[in-house]
């Protein structure tokens, strides 16, 4: 009992983790945080990998990663962060491999982005140079948005989550799930036509 007025209280939310570990880099306290997220990374992994062994080496190589990125950068948002993180890790792991699809963004000249196109946002070939451009461009928008917003996006568009899949993760009722993308839809395109 006289210990347990000594000792700290235990992070519940990501933010209480990520300044826990800043301050102590206490090694277990990255561990509990980001198993929360593994799950997530490892399906954002084999997403993009398509290969079971590939994206569970890539879960454990980003938790590496995480031990010396979350003391370098000041991450508020740690989910879609790290969502940011794992995605890019993936596309430099396919482009070493010189392996992954060549693919484009559905905007060419076309006045609006609806659900399929933005359900086919990787679709017809080009060149490392194009995709690298037009990647970068759809990320740079993307992180334009408000939170919620790249959330759910990512998670439906990305990540292939159904609409209750997202609400599930996020905490968000459908309602919710359905206005964010629907804004950050009409946000994306605005911002990528520009």
């Amino acid at each position: 009992m006289f210990l347990k007025r000594f000792r700290k209280p235990k992070p519940t939310t990501d933010l209480e983790y990520v300044a826990a570990y800043r301050a102590t880099g206490d090694l277990a306290v990255l561990g509990e945080l980001y198993e929360r997220h593994m799950e997530l990374i490892y399906a954002v992994c084999y997403n993009y990998l398509r290969d079971e062994d590939e994206a569970k080496d890539a879960v454990m190589h980003l938790f590496e990663q995480l031990v010396t990125d979350l003391l370098r950068h000041d991450v508020q948002q740690f989910g879609a962060w790290l969502h940011s993180v794992a995605r890019n890790y993936c596309l430099m792991q396919l482009r070493k491999n010189q392996a992954h699809p060549k693919t484009t963004l559905v905007t060419n000249g076309v006045d609006e982005i609806d659900d399929e196109s933005l359900n086919k946002l990787l679709i017809d070939e080009t060149t490392d140079s194009d995709l690298e451009e037009d990647l970068s461009r759809m990320e740079s928008c993307l992180q334009t948005l408000p939170p919620e917003q790249q959330t759910c996006l990512t998670l439906f568009y990305l990540d292939r989550k159904t609409y209750t899949e997202v609400a599930d993760i996020t905490g968000y009722d459908l309602k919710q799930v359905k206005s964010y993308l629907q804004n950050g839809r009409r946000n994306l395109k605005i911002c990528m036509q520009k």
